[in-house]
């Protein structure tokens, strides 16, 4: 039977439209409904671009929806109530998701306002955009905001990637495990996390892939399978190698503490996983961080291998695993020098070594920088997030700094630098230049009085303003 109009089904749909506007009017943007101290806000850039994103959805949704009423009230009144339900439909699919990317941020704010975790939070902000810094200019780092999470590992949602339902996310949200929230754990999360924003924002992955196919192609077949081993994981080896650079040995000691799992699983070798498996991740990771912070080889990295060695043996392995083993370790140091000397495009002709070592980040200049924080403390809260990180973690590895004072000293240094970064906004706003227009606190006219012409401007007289302290009645 044909379908014909049911006025019912028109009165129906209209009413779950309109409901739709009321719940999506309930969507407040965040700065109405999230209560924080200051300190713990998001940074101005991460907030606005936050709240531009949804408040678009939002409203490009709510003019679909009242262009539906007016359909449903005229012309689709005579529609079937198929035609009907499908228009309604895809209406409802859409709000889900402007709810689910509501969703996604609010869990990264709603903690703000958790006593002394939401200002540690932004501190941690603060510490993630120093590290997606890179020295020369080659890429624009997006905000960052940073949220805890009861899980092990840590996550990125990278600026610029699609979001649920369409759209580009506008921040990089980074997810900490609260389980990492001290010492070198938060620095090795947090570094690596970002790396993977920086890798996609110098599209090193994207350019890497095809020369690393190009040397398993080349290569023997026992090198071979190793090398396609190596570029199936390079997403998380790029991400690593960034750490690296940032905190040196901070990296590898975080990384320790969360691949630290019962043997079975230390050797688990799973070809759907782009993590490289924990065993040859951390080997791979003290081969990197020499290569990039040379030791020699009785140095920090060389005695680290060696005990990770030490906890897991790799005696008693069957033979395929033993195969894989010993296949990696033969070309890790023709990969790590392959990695390290690549020159993307994105680079400009730089290797990517050069691009991230970073001076100061040697183990002795470690060491040094710690003797004179001993004696000046203030030196360490001018220095940057990663260099702090950096330091505090060599440390640490040399048994100089307790993990209890470590502990205090980095709780102390994140809240200062949420606290820093807070009153140096607010410095800047209050020093920035007042609105010509009439507003509460001065009202500026323009006199009729001509001065000097600009050049170029023939005839054009410019105005002298003179301000007038406003009256009760303009209050």
């Amino acid at each position: 039977m044909a379908a014909t109009p049911d006025p019912l089904a028109t009165w129906l749909l209209e009413q779950e439209a309109r409901a739709l506007l009321r719940r999506l009017d309930r969507v407040k943007p965040f700065v109405l409904q999230e209560t924080m101290v200051p300190a713990a806000n998001l940074m101005p850039t991460a907030q606005i671009a936050i709240e531009r994103y949804l408040m678009a959805g939002r409203g490009k949704l709510r003019r679909d929806v009242r262009a539906f009423i007016r359909w449903i009230r005229g012309p689709g009144r005579g529609a079937v109530p198929q035609e009907q339900q499908r228009r309604f439909t895809t209406l409802r699919l859409r709000f889900n998701t402007a709810l689910t990317q509501f969703d996604l941020f609010a869990e990264a704010l709603t903690q703000r306002s958790e006593q002394e975790i939401g200002v540690w939070l932004s501190g941690l902000d603060v510490a993630a955009q120093d590290a997606l810094e890179l020295r020369g200019g080659f890429i624009e780092p997006p905000p960052a905001v940073c949220y805890l999470h009861r899980g092990l590992g840590g996550a990125i949602r990278r600026a610029r990637t699609r979001l649920p339902g369409g759209g580009e996310a506008p921040v990089a949200v980074v997810r900490i495990p609260r389980e990492r929230m001290i010492g070198f754990g938060v620095a090795s999360s947090l570094c690596h996390e970002c790396g993977h924003q920086a890798a996609a924002l110098l599209n090193l992955v994207e350019s890497l892939r095809p020369a690393l196919q190009e040397q398993r192609r080349v290569r023997p077949p026992a090198e071979a399978r190793a090398w396609g081993m190596w570029e199936r994981t390079i997403s998380e080896i790029v991400a690593d190698t960034w750490a690296l650079g940032k905190v040196g040995i901070s990296s590898t000691l975080g990384l320790i503490g969360i691949v630290s799992l019962p043997r079975a699983f230390v050797f688990r070798v799973n070809v759907d996983d782009p993590h490289p498996f924990p065993w040859i991740r951390v080997l791979l990771s003290c081969a990197l961080g020499n290569a990039l912070y040379p030791q020699g080889p009785h140095g920090q990295w060389a005695e680290l291998a060696a005990t990770w060695r030490r906890f897991y043996p790799t005696a008693g392995l069957d033979e395929k695993r033993q195969q894989v083993v010993t296949e990696l370790q033969a070309t890790m140091g023709a990969f790590v020098s392959f990695l390290l000397g690549h020159r993307p495009a994105s680079l400009r002709g730089m290797a990517l070594g050069d691009a991230i070592r970073m001076p100061d980040r040697t183990p002795e200049r470690l060491i040094e920088a710690y003797d004179r924080w001993t004696v000046q403390p203030e030196l360490m809260r001018a220095a940057p997030p990663t260099l702090v990180f950096a330091v505090l973690g060599r440390a640490r590895a040399k048994g100089r700094l307790s993990p209890e004072r470590e502990d205090r000293l980095l709780g102390d240094l994140i809240t200062h630098w949420a606290l820093k970064s807070t009153l140096d906004i607010a410095e800047i706003c209050a020093r920035a230049p007042r609105r010509t227009r009439s507003g509460p606190t001065r009202v500026p006219i323009a006199t009729a009085t001509p001065t000097a012409r600009p050049p170029g401007v023939p005839g054009r007289p410019v105005h002298r303003r003179r301000e007038l302290q406003p009256s009760m009645a303009s209050t």
